[in-house]
C-alpha cells in the first residue's frame, strides 16, 4: 500500500487569532461553529476518513518500520531491510555510542543518531 502524499494540518479552531492557543487540535464545541458544522471553506476538522491505510500506519517516511531501542542488545534479530532504529530518550551518551556502534557494524539505520561527539576544549583562564 502507498502512503498519502500529504495529510491536512489539523489545528485548532482560531489558532491564527490568539498566540496562547497553540497549533494543538482541540475539538470544535461552539453551538454556532462553522467549523464544527463542516462549513466550507473552513478548516478541516479531525475525521476518519483521514486514516492511513493499515498497511501503512507506523511506518517511517523511508518505508522502514521503527524499532525502539534501549540498549545494545535490542538491535540483535533485526532485519537492515525493513526495519530502522529509533534510540529511546532516556539512553545515554556512553551506551548511545555502544548502540550507534553495533548498527553500523550490523548494517541498521539509526533514525535519530544525534550530533558528532565534539572533544572539549579546557581553556585556562589567566588570573585577574
Amino acid at each position: 500500500m502507498v502512503r498519502k502524499k500529504r495529510a491536512p494540518k489539523f489545528r485548532r479552531q482560531e489558532w491564527f487569532r490568539f498566540a496562547k492557543l497553540g497549533e494543538k487540535w482541540r475539538r470544535p464545541r461552539g453551538s454556532d461553529s462553522k467549523m464544527r458544522l463542516g462549513i466550507r471553506g473552513k478548516p478541516a476538522t479531525v475525521s476518519v476518513g483521514y486514516r492511513s491505510p493499515r498497511s501503512v500506519r507506523g511506518v517511517h517516511p523511508s518505508g522502514l518500520i521503527e524499532v525502539l531501542v534501549h540498549g545494545p542488545r535490542d538491535l540483535e534479530g533485526l532485519d537492515a531491510k525493513k526495519q530502522a532504529v529509533r534510540i529511546a530518550s532516556s539512553v545515554g551518551g556512553r551506551k548511545r555510542e555502544q548502540i550507534l556502534a553495533k548498527a553500523k557494524e550490523l548494517g541498521i539505520r539509526v533514525l535519530n543518531p544525534g550530533g558528532e561527539k565534539r572533544e572539549v576544549e579546557h581553556t585556562t583562564q589567566a588570573g585577574g
